[in-house]
């Protein structure tokens, strides 16, 4: 009489994902999601915005969360979603997570400066203040890292993007200047407290 045995099936190995690729992908999918709510927004007639950050009422803080999905139009979203873009991609060299940190960050900075300083009796919606603390992150990190390509990177940005933040920061009727600022301080902030730590973490494994 013979026997026979299965081979236990071997599990195949699975190479992991590219942390970049994860982190393209993030960013990539919120500008999509800040479409689908733009799609969604245009055909209940605006009625989303009601959602955006309300200065000083209680009520209004989710908005800090909804606030960057939510637009004024199709032409305010893609204003912001290039450089979006643009920057999270940069962003997302160092992946997901990363993205993920500076994006929270940043939301929170922004979302409560401006749910404190914002004018009465207004709505704030947007993702500007999001682009603004990438770029600013983007900016100020080499600072903080003293890494030779991180600089190189935010003098890039700087010169690039540096106009951009420097107007965006003139009140202007309709835009939240104070979103805007409070952006590039969380994008600062953020710098900050992701890499000021690096240069203490790489002296310690050389010792």
């Amino acid at each position: 009489m013979s026997t026979s045995t299965l081979e236990p099936t071997r599990s195949r190995d699975v190479a992991p994902r590219d942390p970049r690729t994860s982190g393209l992908m993030l960013v990539a999918g919120m500008v999509l999601l800040m479409w689908i709510v733009e799609v969604i927004d245009a055909i209940a007639d605006q009625r989303l915005d009601q959602f955006g950050i309300v200065p000083r009422q209680i009520d209004g803080l989710d908005g800090i969360v909804f606030s960057p999905f939510l637009h004024s139009g199709f032409g305010h979203l893609l204003a912001n979603t290039v450089p979006f873009l643009i920057l999270g991609a940069v962003i997302a060299l160092n992946g997901a997570v990363r993205v993920l940190q500076v994006t929270v960050i940043v939301g929170l900075v922004a979302g409560i400066g401006t749910w404190l300083f914002a004018g009465s009796n207004t709505v704030t919606v947007g993702a500007s203040g999001i682009v603004m603390g990438y770029a600013t992150y983007l900016v100020s990190r080499g600072v903080f890292s003293r890494r030779a390509f991180e600089l190189i990177v935010g003098v890039v940005i700087a010169v690039v993007w540096g106009g951009m933040v420097l107007t965006s920061l003139t009140p202007t009727e309709g835009v939240s200047w104070q979103a805007h600022l409070f952006g590039a301080i969380g994008g600062v902030v953020a710098a900050w407290m992701l890499t000021a730590d690096r240069p203490a973490a790489e002296a310690a494994r050389r010792d």
